[in-house]
């Protein structure tokens, strides 16, 4: 078997910012598998957040290529759980899924909804810009906004409503919130008809949800990567984001969603900014799942080839030639 590992870089529209930075591309990592006959192929997102970068990536691919009888269940005892991880084991789905004839959905006996609906991120910006954002969207049923943990993110989603007053709203605060923000924002945000709050206190800090009051049901996004974080995340969330770079795959993710399940959980399948590969893996856990976040294409000045198609954000079934 061999395995390739290159860089893309992709022009985003329009720079994309959350409460951490800002970004005007996206830079993946793409793994081919091939066995001589087929070839099989991934995208991780390299998240900075956790130290992550494309030379890094690289770096934990390559130290595995020399490895003989590789395979999903291998991979997930060679790498953590990270882009590398998740590059790789999509790519080997995807191999299998050639080499099989099947598409993956079958191969992981997971059942399909030919159409989904996903949200569309509006970035963090002033208050006018993303009321601007999302009267552009305004036919978008579903729009999630970040918000940046100051003392504008109330006026930023009055704006938003205002402007799309019959959207549904997700936000997401990527750890930006303290507690007294929380306490302060919440009652009026339930008041805007706000349905989730995403990650409003860091990883490392959100012992403290566990004492207060959840008028809005909370998502746990940065805190949350495989099923091993389950147990501690209990009593303090209603839900969890689900994306396939921070589970290492679809085979970590597909064993996340199981166990989030038992454990009472709600799910959201959510993705990092990436090409339709990215999105396609994810896409088959969405068909069960309670909110979908899968725009990374949206978000992109092109995508690559037989990407997903998005129609008034519904997204449809992955191309052969694509993956899966």
């Amino acid at each position: 078997m061999l395995i390739e590992a290159k860089e893309e870089v992709w022009p985003l529209k329009q720079p994309f910012r959350i409460s951490r930075g800002s970004r005007t591309e996206a830079r993946v990592v793409v793994v081919t598998v091939t066995d001589g006959q087929h070839a099989g192929h991934g995208e991780g997102v390299p998240i900075r957040r956790y130290h992550q970068s494309v030379a890094s990536v690289l770096k934990q691919i390559e130290t595995i290529t020399s490895e003989k009888s590789l395979d999903r269940g291998r991979i997930q005892e060679l790498l953590p759980a990270g882009a590398a991880r998740n590059a790789l084991d999509c790519a080997l789905w995807d191999l299998e899924a050639k080499i099989s004839g099947k598409r993956v959905w079958e191969l992981a006996n997971v059942p399909m909804v030919h159409f989904l609906e996903t949200s569309f991120t509006i970035s963090l910006d002033t208050p006018e810009k993303m009321a601007a954002a999302a009267k552009a969207s305004a036919k978008a049923p579903l729009l999630k906004l970040k918000l940046g943990g100051d003392d504008v993110d109330l006026a930023r989603v009055e704006a938003v409503r205002e402007a799309a007053p019959m959207a549904r709203l997700l936000i997401d605060a990527n750890e930006s919130w303290s507690p007294s923000h929380y306490r302060n924002i919440v009652p009026a945000l339930k008041k805007l008809m706000v349905e989730l709050i995403e990650q409003p206190f860091p990883a490392d800090a959100d012992e403290i949800l566990e004492t207060l009051d959840h008028a809005v049901p909370v998502c746990a996004d940065e805190s949350c990567h495989t099923s091993a974080d389950l147990p501690r995340l209990t009593n303090r969330y209603e839900m969890i984001n689900v994306k396939l770079d921070k589970t290492g795959g679809l085979t970590e993710a597909l064993r996340l969603c199981k166990h989030a399940r038992k454990s009472g959980f709600k799910l959201l399948i959510g993705c990092m900014v990436g090409t339709s590969l990215s999105m396609a893996p994810a896409r088959l856990l969405a068909s069960a799942s309670d909110y979908v976040d899968l725009d990374g294409p949206l978000l992109l000045a092109r995508d690559r080839d037989c990407g997903l198609t998005y129609e008034n954000n519904r997204i449809g079934l992955p191309d052969r030639q694509l993956w899966g």
